[in-house]
């Protein structure tokens, strides 16, 4: 898109349609965050073995990868806004009951309802905001996501907090009612905004107009563009689809190799964002820093500076993404991330236990574990956070991007599925510093992919994207 296309734009109305389509990625965040404090509650509940509160956590992801999957084929069929409006209805629902039931199998469902809607807003706010944002600032405007979804977390952070301190720990009683319940309740009030809010922004003109639907899409684009540019986008698009079927899941599919080489580049990027361990500090931030010898105030507290500090490297990312662009930040993350996750493998090697058995680190490696960490989390949500999710909103073309975003919703959200649920067996079994290893090994496996396999999208139309 040209500047002068760009200084056309109905700006108040692309950024209303980004700050509603980003709740999704509020709930996101908010629900992966709100586990982090409950898992006492929810082994004191539930009588719940390792492996069972790892099965209960996960149990979310596993919904994840259903609901991504499904969300992106769905998102082809009845539309991107439609599928985030069912998204929104499951928030609500799943919210409530996990926050209520006093049954393990229930709150299992639940917490998979959840999933899926999280799995599916994970695809479907970055795809939907591609769709109509401008070329030269697309980057920074689907960044947005990822401001949200680490404001979710940390909200989610701060909410148990100071839930956990007025109820005393959060197996005490805010109200009547335990606090690590209301870590889960308190998620369906920011999921009834989002609800609302999705009657108030239109469908996606790329999936109008693959539907034969152009009128209604002119009427958006021209709301969005300006009725000459809406005119001409409308003849690009429709030139981006086959002539001879609507997007099919049989467009991402290539013969001796399963899928085209565009959407095992989307796969890899999906599955290594996770292998890198980032959410081992997410999911299990305060059961981490507990391990580390910290008490549970201290490890919630220290939950709250990685939330900030994510902000803060997100926001650093947006302003950088259109100038720089995708690839150079995938790589200066990687190797970001492959020595801060050395340095905590190594902090951790060096501790020790105490009468209980209980891992405790040294004033030394205690202070470089925590700087550690957080320089990974500055590194990861500087890169490889937003920058995931925008390539995979934007690198796929029009005829395929709803299918090829299943495929790798399925694979991003299934990855992050392996590495929650492997991590309290690995943790026992490698140790701390074993684990962190293998995390590092895959920053540096993960930068030399990059470098080899992922084409520049800056800049460019999504009907300029080749498959």
């Amino acid at each position: 898109m040209t500047q002068t296309t760009s200084e056309r734009a109905n700006m108040a109305l692309i950024i209303a349609i980004v700050a509603v389509a980003t709740i999704g990625g509020l709930l996101f965040g908010y629900d992966s965050g709100a586990v982090n404090g409950t898992q006492t509650g929810l082994t004191e509940e539930f009588g719940l073995s390792s492996a069972g509160l790892g099965f209960t956590v996960g149990s979310l992801l596993i919904g994840c990868a259903v609901g991504a999957f499904f969300a992106g084929r769905l998102a082809d069929v009845i539309g991107r806004r439609t599928v985030m409006i069912l998204a929104a209805v499951l928030f609500v629902l799943g919210a409530l009951v996990q926050g209520l039931t006093g049954v393990h199998e229930i709150f299992v469902v639940a917490r998979f309802a959840g999933g899926m809607a999280v799995g599916a807003a994970s695809v479907l706010s970055p795809l939907y905001i591609s769709e109509v944002a401008p070329a030269n600032i697309r980057g920074r405007l689907t960044t947005v996501q990822q401001v949200m979804i680490i404001t979710g977390l940390t909200a989610a952070f701060v909410v148990n907090y100071f839930l956990a301190q007025a109820a005393g720990n959060s197996l005490g009683e805010v109200a009547g009612t335990q606090a690590w319940r209301w870590m889960y309740l308190a998620q369906a009030a920011p999921a009834l905004v989002f609800l609302v809010a999705l009657f108030f922004i239109p469908e996606s003109p790329r999936y109008l107009v693959s539907r034969g639907r152009e009128d209604q899409a002119r009427r958006v684009l021209t709301s969005l563009f300006g009725a000459d540019v809406a005119e001409r986008k409308i003849s690009d698009i429709r030139a981006s689809f086959s002539a001879d079927h609507r997007p099919s899941f049989r467009d991402v599919a290539a013969p001796g190799t399963v899928f085209r080489p565009i959407v095992w580049a989307g796969i890899m990027l999906a599955t290594f964002q996770q292998f890198v361990g980032i959410n081992i500090i997410f999911y299990y931030g305060e059961t981490l820093w507990r391990l580390a010898g910290v008490s549970e105030e201290v490890a919630l507290e220290r939950n709250i500076i990685s939330g900030l500090v994510s902000i803060a490297a997100v926001f650093a990312a947006l302003l950088v993404i259109d100038k720089i662009g995708r690839k150079p930040l995938l790589m200066i993350g990687s190797l970001g991330m492959a020595v801060t996750l050395g340095a905590m493998a190594w902090a951790f090697s060096a501790a020790g236990q105490d009468a209980d058995g209980n891992l405790m680190l040294g004033a030394t490696q205690g202070w470089i574990a925590l700087v550690a960490a957080n320089l990974y989390v500055i590194f990861f949500n500087f890169s490889w956070g937003p920058v995931m999710w925008v390539m995979l909103g934007e690198m796929f073309p029009n005829q395929m991007r709803g299918s090829a975003l299943a495929v790798a919703g399925l694979a991003q959200w299934g990855a992050n599925y392996l590495v929650v649920q492997s991590f309290p067996a690995m943790a026992d079994g490698l140790g701390l510093a074993g684990t962190y290893m293998l995390y590092t090994v895959a920053a540096v496996i993960s930068f030399f992919l990059v470098r080899s396999f992922i084409n520049e999208t800056k800049g460019k139309e999504l009907e300029e994207m080749q498959g």
